[in-house]
């Protein structure tokens, strides 16, 4: 029998059946949909990501000092053992370019002319490298020891007035001191810029380590003993971004830090270690999360094709058994087995096809429309759009084939017989 009758035969027999077609489709497109989507955000949600980590950021080591068994994300556990000192050396290491501490500054407000505005958080104590030149829409980097502020846009815009490069700001520590700093620059985005304070938008304001953190912790009496500061968390820069100025800049500062002439290496041992990786590094944390994510989405799709491939068997059988007299006179007229077997067979890949198709499409159509709702760059796997074409041919075939065997095997004669 050509293939092309085969095809038009099978297409009736669907067709002649709407409801009963639609409905046994309907299992194929929702577990196939709910992978295309869930593959689609997962995708979107890793670019996006990864997006955020700009180039200047690759050469960047986030550093603190842990409990080896302790979980969660940059700086979970973090203890505060870093020196001024040890940085200092860590700076002038041939492997590395800069080196700096990183502390979030605790505040009550900020005030710009006569509004004032709660400042629980978001003022963020660090070096001048840290707020990086390709991140800036206006202005320049502060400088150590001068009080001056670099604002990301929601900081500058939170006020009545918008805040620009040349203004002052008043910004009142918990401990209830006040200090004037000036604006030298503006960032070009609310994101954050470092695992350290995630990517979300939110109002920050950067400022130098010195004078800040300094004073800070001169308030609380957190530091070596001989005056000196400690640092909870830390940046290490490296010459650039290539791999092997990373790794050389992570293995010369570790080996610093673990010698005996670093202050921190007196705490270091069995209860705490030092941890220094790349943005990229922590964000495959995450990655390795939604994959594991990815990986649950599918194998509930999975049930739901199982349920749909013993749906179109069970309906295959129905329409052998619906069909009898039609295989019993298309054997009397010549069809051979195979003919039979293709027939069945070719409708049941049909049926699985046309859920692939069209759960692709409703997959694709969701997973675009939720990746624009919470503003991800949408990215399609087109590795799964092929892979679930495939699927459908593959559930057709598995659950079409001992219908079409069993149609196959009927007697001519016996069929001609059915009533």
């Amino acid at each position: 029998m050509m293939v092309r009758e085969s095809l038009r035969l099978s297409w009736r027999a669907i067709t002649g059946h709407k409801l009963r077609s639609a409905l046994t489709i309907v299992g194929i497109v929702i577990g196939i949909a709910a992978v295309i989507t869930f593959v689609t955000l997962g995708a979107s949600l890793q670019a996006g990501i990864i997006g955020d980590i700009s180039p200047d950021d690759q050469r960047s080591l986030y550093g603190w000092a842990a409990d080896p068994d302790v979980e969660g994300g940059p700086g979970a556990g973090a203890q505060p053992i870093f020196s001024d000192s040890d940085l200092a050396a860590v700076a002038d290491l041939e492997e590395v370019d800069a080196a700096y501490g990183y502390a979030p500054v605790g505040t009550r407000s900020i005030a710009s002319g006569d509004q004032r505005l709660p400042q629980g958080d978001g003022v963020i104590a660090t070096g001048p490298s840290y707020v990086r030149e390709s991140t800036l829409a206006d202005g320049r980097q502060f400088e150590t020891g001068a009080r001056e502020a670099v604002l990301n846009p929601a900081a500058a815009g939170q006020f009545e007035e918008n805040v620009s490069v040349g203004d002052e700001l008043t910004i009142t520590l918990l401990g209830g001191g006040q200090t004037d700093v000036e604006v030298v620059g503006i960032t070009d985005s609310s994101e954050g810029l470092s695992p350290f304070e995630g990517f979300e938008n939110s109002p920050r304001v950067y400022v130098p380590t010195d004078p800040f953190y300094a004073e800070q912790v001169g308030t609380e009496g957190q530091d070596t003993g001989d005056g000196g500061l400690r640092f909870a968390a830390i940046v290490i820069e490296a010459p650039s971004a290539d791999d092997g100025a990373v790794d050389d800049a992570r293995s010369a500062a570790e080996a610093y830090f673990e010698s005996d002439d670093s202050d921190a290496g007196e705490f270091l041992g069995e209860d705490l270690a030092v941890s220094l990786e790349t943005s990229t590094e922590l964000l495959q944390q995450l990655q390795d999360v939604l994959e594991i994510f990815q990986s649950f989405i599918v194998g509930i799709a999975a049930i739901s094709l199982v349920v749909a491939s013993i749906g179109i068997a069970n309906i295959m059988l129905v329409s052998v058994t619906e069909r009898t007299r039609e295989i019993g006179i298309m054997k009397a007229v010549g069809a051979q087995k195979r003919d039979v077997l293709g027939l069945f067979l070719l409708e049941a890949v049909v049926l699985g096809l046309i859920g692939a198709v069209l759960g692709t499409v409703l997959g694709l159509v969701v997973g675009y429309l939720g990746a624009q709702y919470i503003d991800l760059p949408v990215v399609y796997p087109l590795e799964y759009v092929v892979l679930a074409v495939a699927v459908g041919i593959v559930v057709g075939i598995g659950s079409g084939l001992y219908p079409a065997w069993r149609a196959a095997r009927t007697d001519p004669i016996e069929a001609l017989r059915y009533e």
